[in-house]
């Protein structure tokens, strides 16, 4: 690689000075001897107090110039952690394989099965399996570290079982730093089975299931170009065996959704730039701090992850700083004028947990509707009047 080109890839690829964490119970801890490491990279990781033996594992991976940790702690990947019980991996670059930390998502070697920084995070996930009886996993990343989440998809599908690749590029689009440039902007078009079709190369002995995928890109993002949301969902789309027409079209926190074929969905978010989306709050759908290329958008991308994944299922999913309200017989005094989503309600403690997600679940967790009191049992609001 060109001295040159390299330096202008790792700057146009930079997406986070550093910035002060969000406070959570503890720091993420380094962990060495994980394996052969062929790739070089540090490996941190963040286990909650008491966690129960067998839940999964979510590798978060940062985008250039950010660490691990920051990268943890500003996204919300801890606090999710200890409200639904699960391990965080966070992979780290280092500046001797590149000097702007970025995760090498361009270059053939560390993105190959058994090879480079790809193998040396999935020896970080057979650690983490080993240490806390985990049985799944999970991965995702910005940037840099979006592009290097379509690599383990592609390359790992036997170990990953969903993804989140956030302002990413799809996998096999560069093999350099020239073709970088391209792909990042203005973009490469190829059809979904092209597309597909590298994906399928990175392990063509493989015929079990693929991993879900979640897709997130701001539209008015100048250093991946939007372009790159729609060929990725043509990419896992087809690895995943589903067309490109979507089964559902809807919006989530006011912004387009689409899901395909229950195998990957992605969300658009018109006026955001390259960065990840974080809603800061105590709420049980928020998380996150802003900060540079970590922006505030309301809605928290993580805390979508988790959903879509479906690994939301602790026994006592509390976020830190937020108590759970307690369901009663007794509705609790609502106001009558209030109108406002779902999710607006449970925050403002105007509907208990169990009602806000039968609502949730009836009539989508953003939809605006009145509030109503509902009969013992009911299923739908024609079993409610309003209030």
């Amino acid at each position: 690689m060109a001295a040159g080109a390299a330096v202008l890839l790792l700057a146009a690829l930079s997406v986070v000075a550093l910035s002060s964490p969000a406070r959570a119970a503890a720091a993420p801890q380094e962990v060495t001897g994980f394996g052969s490491n062929p790739g070089n990279l540090r490996m941190f990781r963040y286990v909650p107090p008491g966690l129960p033996g067998g839940r999964p594992v979510v590798v978060a991976m940062h985008g250039c110039t950010q660490n691990a940790t920051t990268y943890a702690a500003n996204t919300g990947w801890m606090r999710l952690a200890d409200t639904y019980k699960f391990s965080v991996v966070l992979p780290q670059q280092q500046t001797a394989n590149n000097m702007n930390a970025c995760f090498n998502w361009f270059e053939a070697g560390d993105t190959r099965r058994d090879s480079g920084e790809a193998l040396s995070i999935k020896q970080m996930v057979d650690r983490t399996k080993r240490d806390n009886g985990s049985t799944s996993a999970y991965v995702s990343g910005l940037s840099a570290g979006g592009g290097m989440t379509s690599a383990m998809l592609a390359a790992y599908p036997d170990v990953f079982s969903g993804g989140g690749i956030i302002a990413g590029l799809p996998y096999g689009c560069a093999n350099s730093a020239a073709s970088a440039f391209t792909c990042m902007s203005p973009g490469v078009s190829k059809s979904p089975k092209e597309w597909g079709d590298k994906v399928r190369a990175a392990f063509p002995s493989y015929a079990g299931p693929r991993p879900k995928v979640s897709i997130w890109h701001g539209t008015t993002d100048s250093t991946v170009n939007p372009m790159n949301a729609t060929e990725l969902m043509e990419q896992f789309t087809n690895a995943n065996g589903t067309d490109q027409t979507p089964d559902t079209t809807d919006t989530v926190g006011g912004y387009p959704h689409r899901v395909y074929g229950n195998a990957v969905e992605t969300y658009q978010i018109p006026g955001m730039g390259h960065g990840q989306p974080v809603d800061p709050g105590p709420g049980p759908a928020q998380c996150g701090t802003a900060a540079p290329y970590i922006l505030d958008v309301n809605i928290c991308s993580a805390y979508h992850l988790v959903r879509f994944w479906g690994i939301d299922d602790s026994a006592s999913p509390t976020p830190t700083g937020t108590s759970t309200p307690t369901p009663t017989s007794t509705p609790p005094p609502y106001s009558t004028t209030v109108i406002a989503t779902v999710t607006d309600h449970y925050l403002a403690r105007r509907i208990t947990v169990d009602e806000y997600n039968k609502l949730g679940a009836t009539h989508g967790y953003n939809t605006p509707f009145s509030l109503y009191r509902c009969t013992a049992g009911w299923t739908d609001k024609a079993d409610c009047s309003p209030i």
